[in-house]
């Protein structure tokens, strides 16, 4: 699930977590935490300026791998927060 705010600030997009205990242990869900990040990064040039992204992992990504979260990511980001 993903929610984004646009700002009329001229900086770069900034990105939170919601990872809650829903999706696992503390291992599982820095991990996933970890893997939404990496997506967020290779996926930040496609996102306008300005934009507050926060992104909340649902139970389910503590079992997706990595190339899942991935086009999970950069599916709701085109959709949302394409530049």
């Amino acid at each position: 699930m993903t929610y984004v705010v646009t700002t009329t600030e001229d900086r770069p997009a900034r990105f939170g977590f919601i990872v809650s205990k829903q999706v696992g242990t503390a291992v599982t869900r820095n991990t996933v935490r970890r893997r939404l990040k990496a997506a967020c990064a290779e996926a930040l040039p496609g996102v306008r300026s300005g934009a507050d992204v926060v992104i909340r992992a649902l139970p389910s990504a503590a079992t997706a791998d990595s190339s899942q979260l991935r086009s999970d990511v950069v599916r709701c980001l085109e959709r949302r927060a394409a530049a």
